[in-house]
């Protein structure tokens, strides 16, 4: 049994102590550990905000959407690895697709939207002028542009891929570096998609982190130019978004609490 690294601050690194367990979900093999215990999780906050969110906002729409595209014809010509790892969650072939393909599907969805409807340019004027005087001496526009801060998404164990993939693009899109904690259960396959996503070359460093394991003290952390998104339970959401540091700060924190099914089957 190996530990189950994560990727912090541009290098793969092993949390101390035995940490929790992951099964091979068959044959109830123990496959890795996971732990972040001693892993500099709140520094990786900051290493994310000044190198890979400096990194994105200095992209423009247009080439963070053909980030996006050629990530995901990457990741389409490695998914039979993808597929290999997945089945060790108990997915079927079918239940893979829709989790691998389906995300890389997401990846081009937001690139054609980028090449479609963003400019080419890394402020985007939202609406025309907005007069805010009678003679017109004063007038304001909307603009948009990347926030400074990092994204922080907790995902769910029925979909490593694509739960990450979905969260992922419109946050490379907007010129924001992420940091991915999924969750424990499919944790190895989420790890090997980033991975690869690594491997390609094809993001800044910096534009993506992986924490396998618990946040630890992250939420101290957080400041306001930071947003979290969560994925799950909806007692472990809640628990989240009640955090003193999300209301002090005013982080926003977006939460889709799932209604899973559950089908048991005896001999």
């Amino acid at each position: 049994m190996q530990h189950l690294t994560s990727y912090i601050m541009g290098k793969w690194a092993t949390g101390a102590g035995e940490g929790r367990k992951i099964f091979h979900a068959l044959t109830n093999e123990a496959l890795y550990a996971v732990t972040t215990e001693e892993l500099p999780l709140a520094q990786s906050l900051q290493y994310g905000r000044d190198v890979g969110g400096k990194a994105l906002a200095n992209l423009t729409f247009q080439q963070r959407g053909e980030m996006l595209k050629a990530v995901a014809r990457y990741l389409l010509a490695h998914k039979d690895e993808l597929y290999a790892i997945s089945a060790q969650t108990g997915a079927t072939k079918s239940d893979s697709w829709v989790d691998i393909e389906g995300g890389i599907g997401t990846l081009f969805s937001y690139a054609g939207l980028a090449s479609r409807e963003l400019p080419d340019d890394t402020v985007w004027s939202e609406d025309e002028m907005i007069p805010l005087s009678k003679q017109g001496q004063f007038v304001a526009r909307h603009i948009l542009t990347s926030r400074r801060g990092v994204a922080l998404h907790i995902n769910a164990f029925n979909f490593p891929c694509w739960g990450m993939l979905e969260k992922l693009a419109p946050t490379w899109l907007a010129g924001m570096p992420a940091i991915i904690k999924p969750a424990t259960a499919s944790a190895q396959v989420t790890q090997a998609m980033v991975a690869l996503i690594l491997e390609s070359g094809l993001v800044p460093e910096g534009a993506i982190q992986l924490i396998c394991g618990g946040v630890g003290d992250m939420f101290d952390h957080l400041d306001f130019e930071d947003v979290v998104t969560f994925t799950g339970s909806a007692s472990t959401g809640q628990k989240l978004k009640s955090h003193p540091r999300i209301n002090q700060k005013s982080v926003p924190f977006t939460m889709e609490a799932d209604s899973l099914n559950c089908a048991i089957l005896g001999s």
